[in-house]
């Protein structure tokens, strides 16, 4: 896994290949943070903090932590996937990173209130819920005024009809929908 932009750009880390997670292709990865970076989602020089849900290989969080976040709170239920990201924590030294082992709807519920600017969700794209994401975060309150929600999914789900729903993005078999 490598980081593709800002201050860690082209740094590497060796995911286990015993890792389930199924990280963010390099492609689409760089497509989401050229929308992030050039179509007003955001701004990164006034160091937004993030949320990253389903953290796996916490290629997202790093990327996020990369480009100017002042903070990345990344939320990963799997012990191994999370050891995995305090391991790359301690070697970056990053004191905005926060790497914590929850489950995501246990953590979405108790963090209600608790605002960010950028939220970013990459669930397995079998989850039976996955279709209820969008409404426990603005149902918890979690999204910061004129913030982003994005969520990650398989071709199949389709969250245009949501009320927040802002634009969808399609790189091969990664899809991306945005809710403000």
């Amino acid at each position: 896994m490598r980081i593709i932009g800002g201050k860690y750009k082209h740094k590497r880390f060796d995911v286990p290949t015993t890792f389930k997670a199924r990280p963010t292709t390099d492609f689409a990865k760089e497509s989401l943070f050229n929308i992030l970076m050039h179509s007003g989602y955001t701004d990164f020089d006034a160091a937004p903090n993030a949320l990253d849900l389903f953290a796996g290989t916490g290629s997202i969080s790093l990327e996020l932590l990369s480009r100017g976040c002042g903070s990345v709170v990344s939320i990963e239920k799997d012990y191994r996937h999370w050891q995995f990201l305090q391991r790359i924590c301690r070697e970056l030294g990053d004191p905005a990173w926060h790497p914590l082992h929850a489950d995501v709807f246990k953590y979405v519920s108790r963090a209600r209130g608790n605002q960010f600017h950028i939220i970013f969700a990459d669930p397995p794209y079998a989850l039976e819920n996955l279709r209820s994401l969008p409404d426990l975060v603005f149902g918890n309150e979690l999204l910061a005024e004129g913030g982003v929600f994005i969520l990650e999914h398989g071709k199949s789900d389709d969250f245009s009809q949501h009320p927040r729903f802002t634009e969808h993005r399609s790189y091969g078999s990664v899809n991306f929908t945005f809710f403000q």
